[in-house]
């Protein structure tokens, strides 16, 4: 057997760890090769006439502060139904009436069923005809359809949550003379809601862009929300789309704190939700 000792040395096999450093820098060259291409190609001056215009986003600054109020309040109204209702549908689900487990299901199957457009639409038009009532606060409105949608969503979180809290401390508790609603009051859903923080934070963050849905509803300025705004802004004769980008904007302004409230609780609870 003979060995081959003119072999070039570049034949060698590289180390796992060499690999993963060219395989890093490759990958830094192709994202600075397309940001590069990106920036090259745009057309800079459309850009700053259609998109990024100071002048357009001066115009709708002043219904800036009204529509963010509106937009958070939507969120928390719809939020406190979504949070009520959906705990109620969590227990109605893991009851040992069967009814009201079935009741619970299809509630939750039609709700995550239907787009959320359409809640908004059948509460504020379908409802006050079919039940001869009438919405003169949007808030009521935001807070029916967004918060029943929300509902079927939060109450499979809730469930999940009361689903993880060990059985032995229900055992523990009822074992001390804690009755059953007793024990579910003041054992379980408190450990069931710290496991779920994460999850409903994002529910929040949801909902906030889901009040987007009630631009369908006619307003008066006093009560438009973001999106309402930006897209009035649209219609006006300078600044392109400039107005949905500020709108844009202030969306991040609430989501990307909630998204790191979310992060943080998920790294304090350590993921179990």
């Amino acid at each position: 057997m003979s060995v081959d000792l003119s072999a070039p040395a570049g034949r060698a096999r590289m180390s796992p760890r060499r690999r993963a450093r060219v395989s890093r820098g490759v990958q830094y060259v192709v994202l600075l090769a397309v940001l590069a291409l990106l920036l090259a190609t745009a057309d800079w001056s459309a850009v700053g006439q259609t998109i990024f215009n100071p002048a357009a986003a001066g115009e709708i600054v002043d219904r800036l502060p009204r529509a963010f109020y509106n937009t958070v309040r939507y969120t928390l109204a719809a939020f406190a139904v979504g949070l009520s209702l959906g705990t109620l549908l969590a227990l109605m689900r893991l009851s040992s009436v069967a009814p009201y487990r079935w009741i619970a299901t299809t509630y939750v199957e039609f709700f995550r069923g239907i787009p959320a457009l359409l809640v908004v639409i059948a509460v504020a038009y379908a409802v006050p005809i079919a039940f001869g009532v009438s919405f003169t606060s949007i808030v009521a409105i935001a807070a029916i359809a967004l918060g029943s949608v929300s509902a079927a969503y939060i109450s499979e979180t809730v469930r999940a949550g009361i689903e993880a809290v060990p059985k032995g401390q229900v055992e523990a508790a009822r074992s001390l003379g804690m009755s059953h609603t007793r024990t579910m009051v003041q054992v379980v859903l408190p450990q069931a809601f710290r496991t779920v923080l994460p999850p409903l934070t994002n529910e929040v963050l949801l909902l906030t862009k889901d009040t987007s849905l009630l631009f369908i509803i006619g307003q008066t300025p006093e009560f438009f929300e973001l999106t309402k705004v930006g897209r009035d802004a649209l219609s006006t004769a300078s600044g392109g789309l400039t107005g949905l980008f500020v709108i844009g904007a202030c969306y991040l302004v609430i989501t990307i704190p909630l998204g790191l409230v979310a992060r943080r609780l998920e790294r304090r609870t350590g993921g179990r939700a």
